[in-house]
């Protein structure tokens, strides 16, 4: 995909008010970090007052997933996911303009060797992510220690999709953000032993996905991850990241590459991937992008699981 251009239609009174929210934006994202983080908090906690749809699909979710909990225990699992949401809009502003050494502070990485190893024997990388809340960030901090490339969906609105693509390519030179439908430019990127950010946690239909459980329910799953590995020669690398309490920051890691991928079947690669998708979940639910339907495609047969108000 080539490099953002800005183009003249963008000074269109129509994206005036655009302008101005990303003007505001840019001017908090000037604060202090802690500071930051709190106003962050305090959006999550308008957002989950007004949002009622998207309260509503955040508590199903959690209601799924975590059956064992009680009803307050997921209430305020909720709110702090809003929270962490909230504070999600802000990391995306230090993401995109903040300094890159003033940013490079924010974050501590483990794991770094894996991707430089594989760098080193030409070798393409596909790290495996899932859609945290600190996902905007994480892929920042990380592009700021190693040419990384991402898919992404291409945003309805094209200043938007203009702002996102600079604030994401900044980091390194040569990093590309690909629209995730072009299959033929990811694999190209893999066969010339580049790393790749990709996440299989979200529901895209059934065209290319399998239903294999995830937290106990199944679960329409892309069979993506396996074709890019196989098809691409490239190794599956799990990346993570978690937001630090007390404002210390972040912590990435990069796992160890997963042995034996693509397996014996896409379903059980899925399955593979769902077990480790609801591990990492697990360890910092607080942070995960519940907002999304992830079941929102049944099985033949299946009812709903969520309520169409």
């Amino acid at each position: 995909m080539a490099a953002p251009h800005f183009r003249p239609a963008f000074l269109h009174p129509r994206y005036f008010p655009m302008w101005m929210g990303f003007g505001l934006l840019w001017l908090l994202a000037q604060l202090p970090f802690s500071l930051l983080l709190k106003l962050g908090r305090g959006l999550g906690a308008v957002v989950y007052r007004l949002a009622q749809r998207r309260r509503q699909i955040v508590q199903r979710n959690l209601q799924l997933c975590f059956p064992e909990l009680d009803e307050s225990e997921r209430e305020r699992l909720a709110k702090e996911n809003f929270a962490s949401t909230g504070m999600a809009v802000f990391e995306m502003a230090i993401s995109w303009w903040w300094p890159l050494a003033r940013l490079r502070k924010l974050g501590l990485i483990e794991g770094l060797e894996h991707l430089k190893q594989a760098q080193q024997e030409r070798q393409g990388v596909i790290l495996m992510a899932a859609h945290f809340t600190t996902l905007e960030i994480g892929a920042a901090l990380l592009g700021g220690q190693h040419s990384i490339d991402g898919m992404y969906r291409t945003h309805d609105n094209p200043l938007f999709d203009w702002l996102q693509r600079c604030g994401r390519e900044r980091h390194n030179a040569d990093s590309l953000a690909i629209e995730r439908e072009d299959v033929r430019a990811a694999l190209r990127l893999l066969r010339q032993g580049r790393a790749l950010w990709y996440a299989p946690d979200q529901d895209y239909g059934r065209k290319h996905s399998l239903f294999v459980p995830l937290f106990g329910v199944m679960a329409a799953t892309v069979t993506a991850t396996s074709r890019l590995a196989r098809l691409g020669k490239a190794r599956v690398l799990p990346f993570t990241q978690e937001r630090l309490p007390n404002g210390r920051g972040y912590r990435l890691v990069i796992h160890p590459p997963f042995a034996d991928f693509p397996g014996e079947s896409e379903q059980a690669d899925c399955l593979r991937i769902n077990q480790w998708l609801e591990q990492v979940i697990r360890a910092h639910p607080e942070q995960y992008l519940w907002a999304h339907r992830r079941f929102k495609t049944r099985p033949e047969g299946s009812p709903s699981l969520y309520n169409k108000a």
